[in-house]
Order: C-alpha cells, then structure tokens, then sequence
C-alpha cells in the first residue's frame, strides 16, 4: 500500500504505520519519521509563535507521489505512507509523517532518509514564521539541498 495525503488535519503516526504493516507476513521493518513544529530555530533566537504552511494543491500530491515511485524504484518497498499538513501550526504540533516498510530494515530506513531529503526540497510547500516581531517566509536551505543531492 502506498499512499499519499496532503491535510489540514493532525494525524496519528503509530496509527498510520499500524495500518501499513497490518496483516502484514512479508514486511520485517517499519521505519517512520515524524517532523514537529519547534519554537526555535537556534538557543537564543526569537521563539516562534506559529507556523504556516501554504501549498499548491494538486502539485504538492503528485511531486510527492513523484518522490515516492523514486524510492520504490531504488528500494524494495512493500508499502509507504507519507502524510504533510498544511495551514498554521504551533511547536509541538505535527507537520509531516514518514513510514516505508520492507522486508529488511536498511531499505526501510534509507527510503524514508530519501523522501524526507527530498520533501525538504522540492515538494511545493512555503512555509511563514510567526513571531513576536511580525511574519516572515522561510527561505531555503543548503544544507537541505546538500542533503538530497547526497542521493544523486
């Protein structure tokens, strides 16, 4: 099973990858991978107050639905589930979800490195910082570039 949502709504990780591995003989490891909303970026920095996430709806599905036939071309999964909200958001809050499954752990874990890697980068979400001194865009990151070039 794969599956791909793009959601407002919270969502229950443990639940998800029960739900993957459900009834399941042949996957001999789930790897997930749940990103949070923090309140700061560096020790000292302002805190934030919220996050906002924006989307192109119908892009952001396919791109990843994209990312995922990459892994399983690359890896031998029997099922994946990758889950990004969107709308505001406050630290502590999820925001996006991982789980691949395979027959054997190294696979699981390196396509679930793979697809966050590259949600980082080319999944067509912008994301808005709220402080206590206004709002901001969140540039890109290199280190987020260098990460899924590491897979190139």
């Amino acid at each position: 099973m794969f599956t791909v949502r793009i959601q407002a709504q919270d969502f229950d990780p443990a639940h998800e990858a029960a739900a993957l591995s459900k009834g399941r003989t042949d996957i001999g490891a789930v790897v997930t991978f749940t990103g949070l909303c923090r309140a700061q970026d560096a020790p000292g920095g302002a805190p934030l107050i919220a996050l906002t996430l924006e989307h192109y709806p119908g892009m952001a599905e396919e791109e990843i639905g994209r990312l995922v036939e990459q892994a399983r071309a690359r890896w031998p999964l029997i099922g994946a589930t990758v889950i990004h909200r969107y709308g505001r958001m406050v630290p502590g809050d999820n925001i996006v979800l991982v789980v691949t499954a395979s027959a054997h752990r190294a696979a699981a874990f390196e396509a679930a490195a793979f697809l966050m890697d590259w949600l980082k980068t080319s999944a067509p979400f912008w994301k808005m910082e709220e402080r206590d001194e206004g709002t901001a865009w969140v540039a890109a990151k290199d280190e987020d570039d260098d990460a899924a070039e590491r897979w190139n």
